[in-house]
């Protein structure tokens, strides 16, 4: 009890500042409605580490933030959609989903071999584009055992690529004249990490938000097989830990979330849905203040270029699905 009062104490400072910056992103969001408040939180956050340098004491509850409170919040999420509709929307962009993971991994593959890059950056590079960022690095690395450096450009360079997305994308799809669905269908299937897929798509709107949240989530449970395959083709043995540690456990929360929404009273379900969104605003500026800008500078050309064109192959793949499909 001692020990949780203290961990609870010393992400206290952190969190403090997390919130001085969610109120004013929020605001702005509302204001600057083509950003969204999720999109000015991750900049309000960004700027104050590279300007104002967060003491020591700020670290556990920054942390906190990007990490855990983002998996409250779209377990929070979960609470404002019905499974039927969550169901739906998953089996809808599960075929575009199957088709961007592969084109990415082909394109890593083979344009990594051209620009030189060692076989497991080509592999962590192409898997945190196909599927979602750094917990699919994060996921494999158990099997293919990478050096650290490898982890480090891998992280660095898909990082740099959300951050990229969450400001162009809404401007490209207000230029390619998306729909809600539309727009929240390409978020989630081309942008790589969680959070910015949740920024991107709140930008847009709440009904693209939500959209493109159930499509990641969707995309997020390829880490199962594409862990196992890799375990296989690298011989490795199995994934290190159990199905646990590799299924995130908050996309099974948000399941559970959306199956018990119609049975809760309505005025417990509009004060979550009416939190959820504020929660994702404090957890992104929590991402923003997280940013190692020196981790971004070490991470050289090649990596970058490689990240580049695996992300602008994905993103093109499922615009061009998309169109095939009617569903822009």
């Amino acid at each position: 009890m001692a020990s949780r009062l203290l961990s609870a104490r010393s992400t206290l400072p952190g969190l403090l500042l997390v919130l001085a910056l969610t109120v004013p992103a929020t605001l702005l969001g509302k204001a600057v409605p083509l950003l969204g408040g999720a999109v000015f939180g991750m900049l309000l956050g960004l700027l104050c580490r590279a300007f104002l340098k967060p003491s020591e004491s700020c670290k556990p509850g920054i942390q906190f933030a990007s990490k855990q409170l983002l998996q409250y919040s779209i377990v929070g999420l979960g609470f404002s959609l019905p499974l039927h509709e969550v169901v739906h929307t998953g089996l809808t962009s599960l075929p575009i989903s199957l088709v961007t993971l592969t084109v990415a991994f082909t394109v890593a593959l083979v344009a990594g071999h051209l620009l030189r890059i060692p076989e497991k950056l080509k592999v962590l590079i192409g898997a945190g584009t196909a599927i979602c960022g750094g917990s699919a690095i994060a996921a494999i690395t158990p099997v293919l055992q990478p050096d650290d450096h490898d982890m480090t450009y891998a992280l660095s360079t898909i990082f740099m690529f959300n951050v990229v997305a969450v400001v162009i994308f809404p401007i490209l799809g207000k230029m390619l004249g998306m729909s809600d669905a539309g727009f929240g269908l390409w978020a989630g299937t081309a942008i790589n990490d969680t959070s910015s897929v949740v920024a991107a798509g709140y930008a847009w709107s709440s009904a693209a938000g939500e959209y493109a949240t159930i499509v990641k989530l969707t995309r997020a449970m390829m880490i199962v097989p594409v862990t196992l395959v890799i375990a296989m083709l690298f011989q490795r043995g199995q994934p290190g830990g159990s199905m646990r540690r590799v299924i995130p456990w908050f996309i099974v929360l948000f399941v559970l979330a959306s199956a018990i929404n119609e049975f809760l009273p309505a005025g417990v379900t509009h004060v979550i849905q009416q939190l959820a969104p504020f929660l994702v605003i404090g957890a992104l500026t929590g991402v923003g203040l997280s940013t190692d800008f020196d981790r971004l500078k070490r991470a050289g050309a090649r990596p970058l270029l490689l990240g580049l064109i695996v992300w602008v192959s994905v993103a093109l793949s499922s615009l061009v699905m998309q169109h095939m499909t009617g569903m822009l």
